[in-house]
């Protein structure tokens, strides 16, 4: 199962395929039985309803009621609107790693021993194919990382590593767009993170049933045509139950949340010389199974 979010008349509108992409696309938010409560028109809403909610969901895509080709519709964001800031892993792939303690100046095998956590202001989130914001008056820098995303379906605390992969409802494309310069100014990485528009997601949230291994995904970012970033989620230092296990230690998670996991070597800071984002530049992200997520930098 795959889910999405697409535009409306109204707002916006969930819709779901049992398929693989490019299979007609059901509008489970117009169907959702009346007698069952609100409709969930978001990722988010319908991982809070937990297995009935998935139940329901089954149920209509197997009647497929009107299905809409996928091409028809405009695909927003999973979850257009975030309850929460997103949360992120910094520095979890090896040679990533390694490319920014060369770029900085360090011992290029000082490897991180606890996750290091961060998050994405909520006012971050935009939508496959929108526009990502340049900010050239804040930074010279922008830069580019694909990511995998997780969503969060059964909320909790201090989570055990054992059943933390039980609680994930599902898997997206994340690009955790950073202004580099402002990442370093400021001490901390929130500032560089946290640009309006910055946070592109989607366009699908593959439930995990149709994941089988999230460690064995292929990952590949294009800036224009070339590729800049391929590697596979297997290169992760912190898998995915690590991940949601440790962040959950004294920190409840919730239905909906969005957890971006790191990303691979070749991101525009490290090479030499640096190659930052331009206006005019077409960032495409695939991860295996999960989708492509496009967008074009703006001058803004």
């Amino acid at each position: 199962m795959r889910f999405c979010v697409f535009q409306h008349s109204s707002g916006h509108r969930l819709g779901g395929t049992l398929n693989e992409q490019g299979a007609p696309v059901i509008d489970l938010s117009t169907h959702w039985p009346a007698d069952k409560g609100p409709a969930p028109t978001d990722v988010a809403m319908l991982a809070r309803l937990g297995g009935a909610g998935l139940e329901i969901a089954v149920e209509l895509l197997h009647k497929a009621p009107e299905p809409h080709a996928p091409e028809s519709l405009k695909l927003l964001a999973p979850m257009p609107r975030l309850a929460r800031n997103v949360f992120c892993v910094g520095r979890n792939y090896r040679d990533h790693i390694i490319e920014g303690n060369i770029a900085q100046g360090r011992d290029p095998h000082l490897f991180p021993e606890h996750i290091e956590f961060f998050s994405k202001a909520t006012t971050t989130v935009n939508h496959p194919g929108g526009v990502i914001p340049l900010h050239a008056g804040l930074t010279r820098m922008l830069d580019y990382e694909a990511e995998l995303g997780i969503v969060i379906g059964t909320g909790g605390a201090d989570i055990p590593i054992e059943r933390a992969r039980a609680h994930v409802f599902g898997y997206t494309i994340v690009n955790d767009v950073t202004g580099r310069d402002l990442q370093r100014a400021h001490g901390q990485w929130f500032k560089g993170k946290s640009l309006d528009g910055c946070c592109p997601f989607g366009p699908w949230v593959v439930h995990h049933s149709a994941v089988p291994d999230p460690h064995a995904l292929d990952v590949r970012l294009w800036v224009d045509d070339e590729l800049r970033q391929n590697d596979s989620t297997g290169s992760m230092l912190f898998r995915v139950e690590e991940v949601v296990s440790k962040l959950s230690a004294g920190l409840s998670l919730e239905a909906g949340d969005l957890i971006a996991t790191g990303t691979p070597s070749g991101v525009g800071y490290a090479m030499k010389p640096p190659r930052p984002l331009a206006a005019g530049n077409r960032v495409v992200i695939e991860i295996d199974g999960l989708g492509r997520l496009e967008n074009v930098v703006g001058e803004f």
